[in-house]
């Protein structure tokens, strides 16, 4: 089986990871938050380039056979460097789904809630540049959010009250689709329906990754695809750099995943090599 690196600023890629235990549970993962460093939308490019690459190296040194940065802003500012750094393995990234949202939007009107460096990014940029010329882009800054998600609070009154306000100018737009550009916001998915309502389309393109992720493993990993038909489930580690038993406690919470069926680990991520 395939060991698989997935890494975020925080509890934000666990959405990535629910959705992979989903479509690919038998193989083995790691999870590695930098929590003590979270957010990374509120930090220069050069340092969430400089900290993400440090942080996939680490990944490739544990043996894992494919990486899924799962974090919007990393992917942003610092994919291409990842990739060229570690060719040897599949490096997949996330970003916002803006291109499905443009197809399935009805009139046209699209609002992408996401960090600050995501929205400024050259890379969401040049994304933004290939849609139709009809489709209105309104791009809004979830400030706040994702302290409030780490801190366990998805679904306080005070998330609630701040994920109104980021909405509102979406709202007002008159957007009838809502492309989720952080992979902590799949968390505030009920409360995000309880603001606006059934009727707003929610793109979140965590299948999408993992679906690449499969065919990368499947190109890549032959033979180890061809063990997948194993009955046990993967085991999973979690890595943090602040709390790892508060990260466990936080994956329990949050996935959807019955967890109890594999066999899991928690470490402290306390330096790297340089």
């Amino acid at each position: 089986m395939a060991l698989i690196g997935v890494f975020d600023s925080g509890v934000g890629g666990l959405s990535i990871l629910d959705e992979a235990l989903h479509q690919l549970p038998e193989h083995d993962y790691i999870y590695l938050a930098d929590s003590l460093n979270a957010p990374y939308g509120e930090k220069s490019s050069e340092w969430i380039s400089a900290r993400s690459l440090a942080l996939c190296h680490h990944l490739a040194k544990q043996g894992c056979d494919a990486i899924v940065v799962a974090c919007n802003t990393a992917t942003a500012e610092a994919i291409a460097q990842i990739r060229a750094e570690l060719s040897e393995i599949p490096i997949i990234g996330v970003e916002p789904g803006i291109k499905p949202a443009a197809m399935q939007s009805q009139n046209g009107v699209v609002g992408v809630l996401a960090t600050e460096a995501t929205l400024n990014s050259d890379k969401f940029n040049a994304l933004l540049a290939t849609l139709p010329a009809h489709c209105r882009i309104i791009k809004q800054a979830g400030a706040g959010l994702v302290p409030l998600i780490e801190a366990g609070a998805a679904n306080d009154s005070e998330t609630l009250e701040l994920l109104a306000t980021h909405l509102l100018p979406i709202q007002e737009a008159g957007a009838d689709t809502l492309v989720l550009g952080c992979t902590h916001y799949p968390f505030l998915r009920q409360s995000i329906r309880k603001l606006l309502g059934d009727s707003m389309t929610i793109i979140d393109t965590s299948e999408a990754v993992v679906r690449q992720l499969k065919r990368q493993l499947e190109a890549r990993y032959p033979a180890k695809e061809n063990e997948s038909s194993r009955s046990t489930l993967g085991a999973v580690c979690f890595i943090s750099s602040k709390d790892e038993a508060k990260l466990q406690q936080m994956a329990q919470e949050l996935m959807n995943a019955d967890l109890a069926g594999h066999a899991l680990s928690a470490a402290r991520l306390t330096a790297l090599e340089s």
